[in-house]
């Protein structure tokens, strides 16, 4: 499946096409992807381990409709429940797993939608992810903004009524250093009331540093659990030792961060197996750290710059739609995330359900926001986008919408004392 995703290379020098050749055709001139990099910390847990033994014994095609009527009766959702729910023989139940899903919701966060944005501050990569826009071997418009240019991007979303963001960074340290970000976060302070961080894997004593610098949250794809298919899909960068990005979460965590988000992208590998893993990284980190607040994102595959063939396969609608109600059944103090990837339809449909966060004014390229929310033409070259959005809501349209829908907008619910 991995063919699918490399991407026209007639930009790229003789030597750069040279290696991305070698790289795609030659395992062993790819680094071990569970080998630590210099300077990357290794800290002792015994999560990862939990996590991977329950993939390792999940085999969803033992359960029976019997199975998921008994986790559907189930005042408490076991992790055997859960597995059920998230099996082939609950397709046929998904009306029931959504009722019950949205009886959690509203029991929990009552008939709230949580609204931010992201924003993308820098667009270099250092990584060969073959399914994705920022690639190093991807020829895109690349740009890193200037302290000046952030401001000015803050400035314009947080006059549209935004109060969360996201900052976000191509997973270069040479170009998008700790530092660099830190200065970011500082500068959201005078504009957001949250700030959270996607950003690449960094120690604890740097996420500790950005906490003081005013992140409040740090989300972390580990893109696929599946740890074969994640070597043969991360060929090279940081990105690729696999370990170090799983314990990323638990580093920040100990760090001080009030909270976390994971993610799998979904239609990378098995999405049944991914969607178990990242539950079950939150359940086992949530009995560890207690007091944290953690969520779910589900995205799917989307076409980027160069292929538009990426796309998540067997990953459609109603697969989504079920991992989400298994995972507000399982998991009903957890925030769900449901991303621009997904369609207007879905996402209204989805926030009446289990998902209890949206962003809304969304761009995933670099610089573009004046020109995007007030009209007016880029003073600056842009950088181009990681991925293609579906919807593409500004924010006071998507809060009419959530309005319209029956349920009450939230920009922010935290307050500094």
């Amino acid at each position: 499946m991995e063919n699918q995703f490399f991407v026209d290379s007639e930009h790229l020098s003789k030597e750069a096409l040279d290696k991305k050749h070698q790289l795609e055709k030659d395992p062993s001139c790819r680094t071990n992807p569970m080998e630590y990099m210099p300077g990357m910390e290794k800290i002792k847990s015994d999560v990862c381990d939990k996590v991977m033994n329950e993939v390792k014994s999940f085999d969803y095609t033992k359960y029976t409709a019997k199975d998921v009527r008994a986790a559907l009766e189930h005042d408490k959702c076991s992790v055997e429940d859960f597995k059920a729910l998230l099996s082939p023989a609950a397709e046929p139940f998904l009306e029931e797993m959504a009722r019950k899903a949205r009886l959690e919701t509203s029991k929990h966060f009552g008939n709230t939608v949580y609204i931010f944005t992201p924003l993308y501050i820098a667009n270099y990569c250092e990584n060969y992810c073959v399914y994705c826009g920022f690639n190093r071997y991807n020829h895109i418009n690349r740009m890193k903004l200037t302290l000046e240019q952030i401001e000015r991007e803050m400035k314009v979303i947080a006059e549209s009524g935004m109060e969360e963001i996201l900052i976000l960074t191509g997973e270069s340290r040479a170009q998008s250093d700790v530092k660099y970000i830190g200065e970011a976060c500082r500068l959201a302070r005078k504009y957001f009331r949250m700030v959270g961080l996607e950003i690449y894997p960094v120690n604890t004593e740097d996420y500790r540093y950005l906490r003081e610098c005013g992140a409040d949250y740090v989300t972390v794809f580990q893109e696929t659990y599946d740890i074969e298919k994640y070597e043969k899909l991360h060929l090279a960068g940081h990105k690729r030792v696999w370990p170090y990005r799983f314990d990323a979460q638990e580093r920040a965590l100990m760090a001080g961060m009030r909270g976390v988000a994971f993610s799998a992208l979904l239609g990378l590998s098995d999405f049944r197996k991914d969607a178990l893993a990242s539950a079950m990284h939150v359940y086992y980190l949530q009995r560890k750290y207690p007091h944290a607040e953690m969520s779910l994102s589900c995205p799917r595959l989307r076409p980027i710059i160069n292929n538009d063939k990426i796309n998540p396969l067997d990953v459609h609608e109603k697969q989504l739609c079920q991992i989400l109600c298994a995972y507000r059944i399982f998991l009903p103090f957890v925030g769900i995330t449901v991303s621009s990837r997904e369609s207007a339809e879905f996402r209204n449909g989805i926030v009446k359900i289990a998902a209890t966060k949206v962003s809304a004014g969304v761009s995933t390229g670099i610089g573009d926001h004046e020109s995007k929310y007030e009209g007016k033409d880029a003073a600056d070259k842009t950088g181009d986008e990681q991925f293609e959005i579906e919807d593409g809501r500004s924010l006071k349209k998507m809060y009419g919408d959530i309005v319209g829908e029956g349920l009450q907008p939230v920009l922010n619910d935290y307050l500094y004392v």
